[in-house]
Parts: C-alpha cells; structure tokens; sequence
C-alpha cells in the first residue's frame, strides 16, 4: 500500500463525499426501475400491449444481472476512478438513446445495455468500504447502501407523475443527462486506488462462485438478502395489485406517491450502519427482520384501512431496508481484499430472491389475493429468521 493510500485511509470520507457517492448509486439503480410504472404509455406509442411492454422491465433487470456477475467483480483488479464514471457515461448514453428509440425492438436493446452499465451503484458501495476508516465504515456503507435503495423507491414513485408532465421521453433524456454530469463530477472526485494483485478475468468470475461455496459466512448472509429481497418485489408487487382495486382504487400516479413513505426505511438504512461500527450489527438484524414481519400481520388484520397499509409501509421499508443494509454490509467485511467480489455474490443472490418474488405475486394474488401474499412473505422472513437465530446461537457459541 503506498503512502498516499494509507494517508486516504486514515482520513476516511467525509459526510459530503459519502452523500455524493449514495446519490450516484441511487441514480444509477433507479435507471432500472424507470419504465415499471409507465408500461402503459411506452405500449401506446409503439402501438404493442402492456404485456409485450413489460418485456421492457424483464430484459432491463436480466441486463443487470449479467452485468453485476460479469463486470462488477472487476472493480477488485481495475482501478475504479476511470471504470465508475466509465459505466455511467455508457448508461448515460444508452438512456439517451432509449429516449429518441424509433421503434420499441431498439428500446429493448437500449434498455437492456442501461441495465448492463447501470451495475456502477454497486461497485460504489465496496468502494465507500475501501475508502472508509474501520471506525466509519458501517456508517459509511449504510450512507451509500440507503441511497441506492432510495433511487429504487424515488424511480418507481415519480416515473409516472414527470411522464405525466412532459412524456416519458423527456424522462430518459434528463435521466441521461444527470448521469452524464455524475460520470463528470465522480471522475473528478474519486481518489485512484493502487491495483490489487493481478488476477485474470476468469479465475476472478471462478472467485465469485468459489466464494458462494466455500465461505458459509457469505452463504447465509446471502440466503438472507435473498429471502428479504424476494419479500420485498412480492410486498410491493401485491401493494400495487390491492391499492389499484376495492376499496382503494388508486392511480398509478397515488400508488407511485405512496411509495415515498419507503423513504423512511432508506434514511432508517443510513442510521443503521452505525450500529455495524458499534458491534451490533447481528441483533439489529434480528429486529429488523421482526419489525418487516410485524408490518405484514398490520396490513394482513386490516387490509382494507389506508392507515393500516401506510403504517405497514413505513414498517417494512425500515425493517427490510435496515436489514439489507447489514447484511450487504457484513459481507463486504468478509474479505477486504475482495469486497467487489463479496458484492457480487450478495446482489446475484438478491436479484434471484426479487425475480423469485416477483413471479410469486401474480401467482399468490390469485390464490388469495393479499393475505396470500402477507403470509407467504412472514414465511419467507420466518425462515431468515431462523438462519439468524441459527448464525447467533454459534457466534455466542465460538
């Protein structure tokens, strides 16, 4: 490690760089989730159905996935001040393209390169985990962690109230934009990082699943995002799918507003990490996972109050969210020397829990409508409840 390095370590970062760096990461997330609200108007335009559209939201989410297994590793070995600003100029270009798209076969292809280079948001968050002094790093993760789940709640609450007002054209064109100036500002901000040992590309994509089979560790840490993450696609899926019809029947617009008392669960994520730096962090887990499942048995009594679905909202959010951010922040801390990796595995493992909640909802819906879907979430956060137990117990234990 040569001295400019250890002197950036000892000085940590500062409460300004880690806000710019969780509003980076949330922008370059929530590009995923833009076109979810407004499938819709994108179908009327190209003249195809909502289903066909929502092929849209698939190949951005699979465009993400690879990328997080294919590229995101690398920010181990490559030096992550040119290649971070490198993957938000290529999403920002690609969400430009998407923006003047003649034809919906060329939006599939634009969107589904946006979800390949948007994987920038989590290559921040190891490198707010580098950057960061072993005092601040909870705190510091947690900052940068939260503000990616508030891109993911803030796209999806906004879309179709700015598509509204201007057209969802001229959504992705600002989108663009504001991603173009972050490559900017973040290309002049980030410290370059003395490279790592060498390390060619396919013994580094074999570290990633070696790393899921041999750390038990980094198993139930990601069994555990995975079964948060699967709740959190099915909750929101199903909260759509029940404000949309009786008693309710919100728009889309309202459904999408409601969203924001998620904000709550992402600045309750950012005061979480503190609890990381304190030692904590294993029983703050534990209530986080209780407090997500007390949210449900709220909404599952009362389905039909407002006040009981806004209180469970603000619940969930905090729970699940608070909970993530431990977890995703645990993993990191297993080997500092490969935290790209360690993220990878963490949100590889989140994506197949999302797309397992995801196909579930529309199944559950129909079996029983939202206390279906109530119940089968408790379930999915019972049994991460029980691998915690199960993790605490040996800890004590040892």
């Amino acid at each position: 490690m040569s001295a400019a390095t250890e002197v950036r370590r000892r000085q940590g970062v500062s409460g300004g760089v880690a806000f710019l760096l969780a509003l980076a990461g949330g922008a370059a997330v929530g590009n995923l989730y833009w076109s979810q609200p407004i499938l819709d108007t994108i179908a009327g335009e190209f003249g195809t159905t909502a289903t066909t559209a929502s092929v849209l939201v698939t190949v951005t989410q699979v465009g993400y996935a690879v990328g997080v297994f294919l590229l995101v590793p690398l920010g181990d070995i490559v030096d992550r001040k040119v290649m971070i600003p490198a993957f938000m100029l290529l999403s920002g270009g690609m969400l430009g393209i998407s923006a003047a798209a003649p034809s919906f076969p060329v939006l599939l292809v634009t969107l589904a390169l946006v979800g390949a280079s948007t994987v920038s948001g989590q290559l921040l968050a190891p490198l707010a985990g580098d950057l960061a002094t072993d005092e601040q790093r909870g705190r510091v993760i947690g900052t940068v962690v939260s503000g990616v789940l508030l891109g993911i709640l803030v796209a999806r609450a906004i879309s179709g109230v700015v598509t509204d007002l201007v057209g969802w054209r001229a959504l992705y064109a600002v989108v663009a934009v504001v991603m173009l100036v972050l490559a900017s500002v973040l290309y002049r901000l980030l410290p370059r990082l003395e490279p790592r040992a060498r390390v060619g590309y396919g013994p580094l994509l074999a570290a990633v699943l070696r790393t899921w089979v041999t750390s038990a560790a980094a198993r139930w840490l990601g069994l555990m995002g995975a079964a948060a993450m699967a709740t959190f696609t099915l909750y929101w899926t199903g909260l759509t799918l029940l404000l949309s019809g009786e008693p309710f029947g919100f728009s889309a617009t309202r459904i999408g507003l409601l969203g924001l008392v998620g904000i709550l669960g992402a600045l309750a994520a950012q005061q979480v990490g503190r609890l990381y730096d304190r030692g904590l962090a294993m029983p703050a887990i534990g209530v986080g996972l209780v407090v997500a499942i007390v949210s449900f048995v709220i909404s599952g009594v009362a389905p039909g109050s407002i006040v009981a679905v806004v209180v469970s909202v603000a619940l969930y959010s905090i729970g699940v969210q608070a909970t993530q951010v431990l977890l995703q922040t645990r993993m990191m801390s297993l080997d500092p020397s490969g935290r790209s990796r360690l993220n990878t595995v963490f949100v590889v493992g989140n994506f197949v829990g999302g797309t397992i909640g995801s196909a579930l909802a529309g199944l559950l819906w129909g079996l029983g409508g939202w206390p279906v879907i109530t119940t089968a979430a408790g379930v999915l956060l019972l049994l991460a409840l029980l691998i915690w137990a199960v993790q605490r117990r040996r800890a004590l234990a040892a």
